[in-house]
């Protein structure tokens, strides 16, 4: 029998309602803490910059209980996903759970004994603490933006001039007039800067360090990218973790073809995209590259930078000399707007630190088992922090598979011992076999998501876990095929008893301004 547990769910973006929803399923008490006036996490309108979309299709961003509607565009922009994921929440009675403008201060060990956290949440009331059975940390790694403090930017402010993050880019009418200077080689920095010249902006140029390989919605103008980069075929072009002789005989005897089909697609590219004309033309194989940092090519980016609507600068900000900005190079840029597109903090910032020593290794290194969980950090789970290309899809199996394993009810339980031994696998993979899977502290399981699905099934005990595997093999992931997998695994329900009917009860504290 599983005892219904008072569960904490951090976040409330993509991956916290897919926590929410699994653990509320399964008869757990929820509730959703959510520092934002809004659900939605890097779709909150108030964080999404103009024509944000999205880089996977809408049929690999949805959970496996709902599509999004017909009408949605393949690539959908910003206000349809957020209200697609404002009517997921409806729909699951997540109203009820959630605490907007409420943060976590800190979170340690209940002090009384019983296994669990309490938390240190924070609200424009004051300060309460709360004792929880289980905590689900969902902020994912869009979640703190970056900083950078360049010399003479007190006095470039006080010209007139201003610099924001990205994510504070949220109005077109920033860059109408201005010379804009975006910072940054993602697609948000590609984005922006070609929004900022649909917008008006008198001059727009985008500051990269190097060139990377983008992948254009349509390969060929012809072929959706994600029948060629979303497919097992694919994805069994690279060798895993853990792989015997006869594996790696496999893949030494196919690597002409492998290395002849990774060439014939940066041919591609370049070609179609016009990398040499733009000066673009990356240095590293598009192979060793493949992860989750690999951006999706922003329509109209190339054809700017060839015309010079977009001036391209390699380098870096090094400092500001009254209306300029000076780069690494010595390259001098006029600027009125400086748009800061590097990213955002990885980190669980309100986890204390003799904590964060056991979740993270000194080289920014994960320990998580499946992406998932810690061995050494009981009543415990992350869910979206095993980032991929199609995002929600992994935070929903993520989610699914957490809650089974704070019930105990993963038929492949593992042990603290096996936990540990995988993560040692995984961390020797990700730092000797393939230095690409490292990126984002190890959070990534591009380009290897069917393996990743496969094992998480496994553990849940999915009793089906393909439909036509010839078929699957060509095919990207299904999310209404992943739903009957999870469908199939055995069933179960938290009970409620004497302890959990008594509703966990804030305790106030002196109010902090």
């Amino acid at each position: 029998m599983v005892r219904q547990k008072q569960v904490c769910v951090i976040g409330a973006g993509v991956s916290g309602l897919a926590a929410a929803k699994a653990f509320a399923e399964r008869g757990h008490n929820v509730a959703i803490v959510e520092k934002s006036a809004d659900l939605g996490g890097v779709w909150e309108p108030a964080r999404s910059y103009p024509q944000v979309q999205t880089q996977s299709p809408k049929d690999l961003y949805r959970y496996t209980d709902k599509a999004m509607p017909d009408s949605y565009p393949e690539w959908p922009k910003g206000p349809q996903v957020h209200a697609y994921l404002a009517d997921y929440a409806r729909g699951h009675g997540f109203d009820r759970m959630m605490r907007f403008n409420t943060s976590v201060a800190s979170m340690d060990r209940r002090a009384d004994g019983k296994p669990g956290w309490t938390l240190e949440l924070k609200t424009s009331d004051g300060t309460s603490r709360e004792d929880f059975d289980f905590v689900a940390i969902c902020t994912g790694q869009f979640n703190e933006p970056q900083t950078l403090s360049l010399p003479g930017e007190t006095e470039f402010k006080a010209r007139g001039g201003r610099i924001l993050h990205s994510s504070a880019y949220n109005d077109a009418s920033i860059a109408k007039g201005r010379k804009v200077v975006v910072l940054g080689g993602s697609k948000s920095a590609t984005d922006i800067a070609v929004n900022a010249v649909e917008s008006g902006a008198s001059e727009v140029t985008i500051v990269y360090r190097e060139p990377v390989w983008r992948i254009p919605y349509f390969i060929g103008g012809l072929v959706n990218f994600k029948r060629i980069l979303y497919i097992r075929a694919q994805e069994s072009m690279f060798p895993g973790w853990g792989i015997g002789p006869l594996s790696r005989l496999a893949h030494a005897v196919a690597r002409p073809m492998v290395w002849a089909n990774w060439r014939g697609l940066e041919s591609l590219l370049k070609a179609q995209l016009k990398l040499a004309k733009c000066d673009m033309v990356p240095k590293e194989r598009i192979e060793d590259g493949v992860n989750c940092s690999v951006p999706i090519a922003t329509p109209n980016f190339y054809p700017m930078v060839a015309d010079g609507r977009i001036k391209a600068i390699r380098g870096t900000f090094d400092r500001c000399e009254g209306h300029t900005i000076v780069m690494s190079n010595g390259a001098r840029v006029n600027a009125d707007v400086a748009v800061l597109a590097i990213g955002y903090k990885l980190g669980v910032p309100f986890l204390p630190e003799k904590y964060r020593a056991r979740l993270v290794d000194p080289d920014g290194q994960y320990r998580l088992y499946r992406l998932i969980a810690s061995p050494d950090l009981p009543e415990l789970g992350f869910v979206g922090f095993n980032s991929s290309f199609c995002t929600v899809l992994c935070a929903d199996m993520a989610a699914h598979w957490l809650v089974r394993y704070a019930d105990g009810k993963l038929e492949r339980q593992p042990t603290e011992q096996q936990m540990r031994d995988n993560i040692e696998t995984m961390l020797h993979f990700r730092r000797v076999e393939r230095p690409a899977a490292g990126v984002y502290g190890g959070l990534c399981v591009a380009p290897y998501h069917f393996r990743h699905f496969d094992e998480l099934l496994a553990d849940i005990g999915a009793r089906q876990r393909r439909r036509n595997p010839l078929a699957e093999t060509f095919q990207p992931p299904n999310a209404d095929a992943y739903a009957g997998y999870l469908a199939s695994a055995p069933r179960y329900m938290a009970v409620p008893d004497s302890a959990s009917r008594m509703a966990t009860q804030p305790v106030k504290i002196a109010a902090t301004n």
